[in-house]
């Protein structure tokens, strides 16, 4: 299939075009909503507590309520062993990208390019697209991303070492409690003591018990809805946000915007690039749903936490607002782009 049948399949596919749609609607309504003050100023800020907090925590979990098998295990511990090297390298690479920055400049725009919003922005996307299927592997892919976020990030933002509060930011965050508790129950269903449930079809099954899709759907339901929450929340609270900012001395930053090209374009390149020579020599060899989801993870704007320590720790804060939201609206556009790319390399013969 050449490269032009397949951008055309991939804009007469409804569920890739509707993911699209959707993302950019939402998006533009919250900013219009916000710039006719429809939303005030908190309403961003709360839109974005309770799609963390409370939507993709059920959204995690709720991915991870389904039959596993040799095929899909294998994947996810390639996607966790990714999710995890990939920050390596990126900690590696990401030194040379800014060598003409110094001091706290270049230590900023470090941490900014290796952390993504992959938790707010990614997950929604991908879950849209590629269905329970893509979250799983997110939630596992962003192990890493959790891991080294609130360790080497916050070390070298802060100049201090590792606290103890950080470490329970990270282990007791609600996204984190979600994907472990599913993690654990998918990969362990078959040792878990087993309850014997009716399938619609009549047929009698056992499932383990705290399978909640089969065994308890009166507690499974309220979460789905939860889950359903996630995207349109936070897109909307996207879309408030960038309606917030003006926009004229962001666009004349030529730093955040050499900062956003790198983040949403050279990052997920160079996963392409890894994961394509990894699958040739049969090191790691990852799906098309998987490569589709770290791509699109990894082509997220600024992580909202990393923001946050730039301007916490005094580490060149206008240069991380700058760059969160000129990343936020690169990202916006080139997601879709990416989409086209994904569906175009996943045609060759290399990816599963």
């Amino acid at each position: 299939m050449t490269i032009l049948q397949e951008i055309q399949q991939t804009f007469t596919d409804m569920k890739i075009v509707s993911a699209i749609s959707s993302t950019l609607f939402i998006i533009l309504l919250g900013f219009f909503l916000r710039k006719k003050e429809l939303f005030n100023d908190q309403v961003g800020k709360v839109l974005s507590k309770v799609v963390l907090i409370v939507a993709l925590p059920a959204l995690a979990f709720k991915a991870f309520m389904q039959d596993i098998d040799a095929e899909s295990l294998a994947e996810g511990i390639e996607v966790l062993i990714w999710g995890i090297a990939i920050y390596i390298i990126l900690i590696l690479i990401s030194k040379p990208m800014y060598l003409k920055y110094k001091g706290d400049r270049q230590d900023t725009l470090r941490v900014l390019t290796i952390f993504g919003s992959t938790t707010f922005f990614g997950i929604p996307i991908v879950g849209a697209i590629y269905g329970a299927e893509g979250i799983l592997y997110a939630s596992i892919f962003n192990i890493g991303y959790r891991i080294f976020l609130y360790s080497y990030g916050y070390i070298k933002m802060s100049g201090l070492k590792m606290e103890v509060g950080n470490i329970k930011e990270m282990f007791l965050n609600p996204i984190i409690i979600a994907t472990f508790l599913g993690l654990f129950i998918w990969i362990f269903q078959g040792y878990l003591p087993q309850v014997s449930v009716v399938a619609e079809d009549g047929t009698k099954a056992d499932v383990a018990f705290l399978r909640i899709d089969q065994t308890a759907p009166w507690l499974f339901q309220p979460m789905e809805y939860l889950a359903r929450l996630a995207s349109p929340l936070a897109w909307l609270a996207i879309g408030a946000t960038l309606g917030a900012i003006k926009f004229r001395a962001a666009l004349t930053d030529r730093t955040s915007l050499f900062y956003s090209f790198n983040k949403v374009i050279i990052v997920p390149l160079l996963n392409i690039a890894f994961l394509s020579l990894l699958a040739v020599t049969n090191v790691l060899v990852v799906s098309d749903v998987s490569l589709g989801t770290i791509v699109i993870m990894m082509a997220t704007p600024t992580a909202t936490v990393a923001a946050a320590y730039a301007i916490s720790f005094d580490r060149d804060a206008l240069l991380a607002s700058n760059a969160s939201l000129l990343s936020t609206i690169t990202a916006v556009i080139f997601i879709p782009i990416w989409i086209i790319v994904i569906n175009i390399i996943a045609g060759l013969p290399i990816f599963g």
